[in-house]
């Protein structure tokens, strides 16, 4: 009788790892085809109660379609219509802004020399070399193929986007092919719930987007502080990246205040009023509006999302969670992967429970 043979356990786990290698450097390299069209199928699915909305009326499905899309590209073109029109009124007073940049400077240098007793020479040869070095490192025929290369995914999310939706049909008889028929009903439900999870989740996102801007710029127009609109709805932006956004939408409102106001209070107060915005967003948007149907604990969030930029940049960050939270549906209706769903859960189990050790049966058996 002829033997099983059983692949050894460091022969799994080495197929295992260059599998994760080989996929993980397959996203990379192929982040320019990748990316347009994962976020062109995550659209689609956002947009495709509208589109069945329309057929349900009769309308061709051609047509339908066709509307949808061009009424995305006009939502998409009117929110960057505001944000430029903002960023040319401020590139208006970029001189002033500059002379008030550069005296702070001269302050701030003076007060480090004066406190460290470092001569003011050195500063400013250290300023000059590092400027000299952030130029070259500026890169100017990189800087307009990365320009190109948005634009043609810019054009091509369209075609995409319509593409997906009008191939639809073909797309989920294709996955049902996929699998065996005991299978169908876990595909089905897969499917169902990681559309339920984009869905909710962008629909959440684009909620806490607008709440967030009109505070962000209340909060900022009370101080007194220039350009609060383009830097409430930039804020707003960046805060949609988790985690990371957050700390850069702060940032930037602060150094404005600190280059445009005389008195460091200004910083401080915008300080406090981002981070309590940041309070009221974190304990009772996030929840409540969006993270509702996204159940990913926040150790695993911070991870991905600094995977996500390291991969793919802010369009990774901004997709890890959504895609880590349909991976774990995956896992979920997967009997030898359930344990890695619930590793990227957000359900903590008491002490109690993850004992390895049953006491009772320990303390029987030394008896």
């Amino acid at each position: 009788m002829d033997s099983v043979f059983k692949t050894p356990f460091y022969a799994k786990s080495a197929l295992i790892f260059i599998s994760i290698f080989a996929f993980v450097f397959t996203l990379y390299i192929g982040q320019r085809i990748i990316v347009p069209i994962v976020y062109a199928t995550i659209i689609a699915i956002l947009l495709n109660p509208v589109v069945n909305f329309l057929l349900g009326k009769k309308v061709n499905k051609v047509v339908a379609i066709s509307i949808t899309v061009v009424l995305a590209v006009f939502a998409v073109g009117g929110i960057l219509y505001i944000v430029s029109s903002q960023i040319s009124m401020l590139s208006e007073t970029y001189p002033a802004l500059k002379l008030k940049f550069n005296i702070s400077s001269n302050q701030i240098i003076q007060w480090i020399s004066q406190k460290f007793n470092i001569r003011i020479s050195k500063i400013n040869e250290w300023v000059s070399l590092t400027q000299t070095q952030a130029i070259s490192n500026f890169v100017v025929g990189e800087k307009l193929m990365e320009a190109g290369q948005m634009l043609l995914t810019g054009v091509l999310l369209p075609v995409y986007l319509f593409m997906i939706l009008y191939y639809k049909p073909l797309l989920m008889e294709f996955t049902r092919k996929l699998f065996r028929i005991e299978h169908h009903i876990a595909v089905a439900e897969v499917l169902t719930n990681s559309k339920i999870i984009i869905q909710s989740y962008l629909v959440g996102l684009f909620f806490e987007m607008i709440i967030i801007a009109v505070l962000n710029s209340a909060g900022l127009l009370l101080l007194g502080i220039d350009y609060a609109i383009i830097l409430g709805i930039t804020g707003a932006i960046l805060n949609i990246i988790p985690y990371v956004g957050g700390i850069i939408a702060i940032a930037l409102p602060m150094s404005v205040a600190f280059v445009t106001k005389s008195s460091i209070t200004y910083p401080i107060l915008v300080f406090i009023i981002y981070i309590f915005i940041q309070f009221i967003d974190n304990h009772y948007i996030i929840p409540r509006i969006v993270a509702s149907r996204v159940k990913i604990n926040a150790l695993v969030s911070i991870i991905v999302v600094l995977i996500g930029g390291t991969l793919w940049g802010i369009p990774g960050m901004f997709l890890s969670i959504p895609l880590v939270a349909i991976l774990k549906v995956i896992f979920d209706h997967i009997e030898p992967l359930k344990p890695w769903g619930y590793l990227l859960g957000n359900t903590v189990p008491s002490a109690t429970r993850y004992s390895f050790i049953n006491k009772n049966k320990l303390l029987s058996q030394t008896k």
